[in-house]
């Protein structure tokens, strides 16, 4: 029987991807006083710059608007999804943002929803209604080869990396305004381990907290 040589190992490694294992990494996010931070949008990007598969069809996502609230509080989408609002409440919503990612405003009904709104460019478009001020809501842009959004207990993971060198980066909403997002820079993953990296952040009091009882009634 004949040994196959090291090249022809190499060849059926890479013929056969799945044979080799793929690298786990768990990011925990927790705040100044250690508790979980729920919300937090989580990127993993190769620090060279990375050519990904343009989303050309796009996917949809849906912004309910339900007891006065934006549901969910933080979306992530990729360049050229789209989003509707749609409003379940019995009371109108003025949707609008000012984002330099995304202008728009438009009145949504009880019971309807708004036209498909195309997201095109990175970035963080923050929303509100101009009629109802605690409610806020966040599209977050990326064109990250990987992302997730922490879990109730401020955790992701990420399963099957290739192994390599990736800058993780963590955004949300609370977090000081202004600055870059937080980052860990040139984290080495070797095929099949499994790391863990936490990242302990200072946020501001949570704006949703502070509801305009006045004008609910709209």
């Amino acid at each position: 029987m004949r040994h196959l040589g090291w090249g022809m190992v190499v060849a059926c490694l890479l013929a056969f991807p799945s044979i080799a294992a793929g690298a786990t990494l768990d990011v925990q996010v927790t705040d100044q006083n250690g508790q979980p931070v729920a919300d937090a949008v989580v990127t993993v990007v190769p620090p060279s710059p990375w050519s990904g598969a343009a989303n050309a069809r796009g996917v949809a996502h849906t912004i309910d608007q339900k007891q006065l609230t934006f549901m969910p509080y933080v979306e992530v989408f990729r360049p050229g999804d789209s989003v509707v609002f749609r409003n379940s409440d019995r009371t109108r919503h003025h949707v609008y943002s000012f984002s330099p990612a995304k202008a728009f405003e438009f009145v949504v009904a009880p019971g309807e929803s708004a036209a498909p709104l195309v997201l095109d460019k990175t970035g963080v478009v923050a929303v509100g209604c101009n009629i109802h001020d605690g409610m806020i809501s966040y599209l977050y842009i990326t064109d990250a080869p990987y992302y997730a959004r922490t879990d109730a207990h401020g955790r992701v993971t990420f399963d099957a990396l290739p192994a390599g060198r990736y800058d993780v980066r963590v955004w949300q909403p609370r977090l000081p305004p202004g600055r870059p997002d937080l980052r860990e820079r040139a984290l080495v993953i070797a095929a099949g381990e499994a790391k863990t990296l936490a990242f302990p952040v200072t946020l501001r009091p949570d704006p949703r907290q502070q509801f305009d009882r006045e004008h609910t009634h709209y």
